[in-house]
């Protein structure tokens, strides 16, 4: 099998995002949100992030954009995620705690033709079981990891280190909180 029919079909793939080697899936499959949850060992109150592949994707799972979020998506210049609030089209088992939702738009590489190949926004969270270091390379991924998802893939397996996304919360009354930086 492939790795778009193993996400059509609601499997879990070990991929490189934008960032680093994430775990994902189909982001609208709630079976796929569960499987990964178990082979992370995640509480399952600690929401999972999506990437999407353009901005027209975005509008399809975010009711509302503020214009100063388009802004900062224009000029950013490293992989940027914005949790949202008022997502829509995506299962509640996705969402965090508070009802939002944490989104990337990739915009290049592996990640961001796989999106468009499936048509469907994935899952990425970090390639770890819960609690362990993020890995920033294919070597420090966890054996357990690796035996858990469906499909591996076997590409930029000897990348430099990667880091991961700016994470930044938008506030309708206080504008944008820096999460992580």
């Amino acid at each position: 099998m492939n790795i778009i029919e193993v996400i059509n079909n609601g499997g879990t793939i070990l991929y490189p995002t934008d960032t680093i080697w994430g775990i994902g899936g189909d982001a609208t499959n709630p079976l796929v949100i569960d499987k990964i949850y178990r082979i992370k060992e995640r509480d399952p109150h600690k929401s999972l992030l999506i990437l999407v592949d353009s901005y027209q994707m975005l509008q399809n799972y975010v009711e509302n954009i503020p214009m100063p979020i388009w802004d900062l998506l224009e000029k950013s210049l490293v992989p940027t995620t914005i949790i949202y609030d008022h997502p829509k089209n995506l299962p509640q088992t996705l969402l965090a705690r508070d009802g939002s939702i944490a989104i990337r738009v990739v915009k290049r590489g592996f990640a961001k033709d796989l999106i468009k190949a499936t048509q469907k926004p994935l899952i990425a969270t970090s390639a770890n079981l819960s609690g362990q270091k993020s890995p920033t390379n294919f070597d420090e991924i966890d054996a357990t990891i690796l035996q858990r998802v469906d499909y591996v893939v076997n590409l930029h397996r000897k990348s430099t280190p990667a880091k991961p996304s700016r994470i930044i919360k938008w506030h309708a009354e206080n504008g944008v909180e820096i999460i992580r930086d």
